[in-house]
């Protein structure tokens, strides 16, 4: 079997985006299975669903697949469809990451013009401030360690701790707690 022409992938892609749709308003795989067959004496509507699941098999007039051949594509059809989903707005994402890195760059070049023509400290405040976000909207700046230890630098026993220690912990590490 070779790659389907266009209207047969325009279909297979309906078939996918139904089948979401139907799983998402919480209908059971079976049902879905079956509505999205290619076989009338299969499908619950009773019509022969485009590029349903058993087209081949329908084609070639044999016995439709059986439940669990259903299931199966039904599960595999959602599964493709949400992997389609998720690469898209991958895509999407990095184009508006693009976007955005774009614009900062703009402004970036606008305030450090200021700040080193005009020696003018809330320009060199503000172009820190768009590298920051550059770096952070990019993934540039490394990841924050934060260590907690006990006395000595040891490793906290939480097993012999008490609730006033923990306390007095909690209390070093958040002072907004007191």
């Amino acid at each position: 079997m070779g790659r389907p022409d266009k209207a047969a992938r325009a279909a297979i892609a309906r078939r996918r985006s139904d089948a979401i749709d139907l799983r998402l308003a919480g209908v059971d795989w079976l049902t879905i299975a079956r509505k999205l067959a290619a076989d009338p004496a299969v499908n619950s509507d009773g019509i022969a669903y485009p590029q349903g699941y058993g087209i081949e098999r329908y084609r070639k007039q044999q016995d439709p697949p059986s439940d669990e051949a259903l299931i199966h594509a039904a599960c595999r059809d959602v599964r493709q469809a949400l992997a389609d989903r998720r690469a898209e707005l991958n895509d999407d994402v990095d184009e508006l990451r693009a976007l955005e890195a774009d614009r900062l760059d703009r402004l970036f070049f606008v305030a450090y013009k200021k700040a080193v023509r005009d020696q003018d400290l809330a320009a060199v405040d503000r172009t820190l401030r768009i590298m920051e976000r550059r770096a952070r909207l990019l993934g540039l700046d490394m990841p924050v360690r934060t260590e907690l230890s006990g006395p000595d630098r040891g490793p906290v026993q939480v097993e012999s701790t008490t609730v006033d220690e923990l306390e007095k912990l909690i209390a070093l590490t958040d002072p907004g707690t007191e």
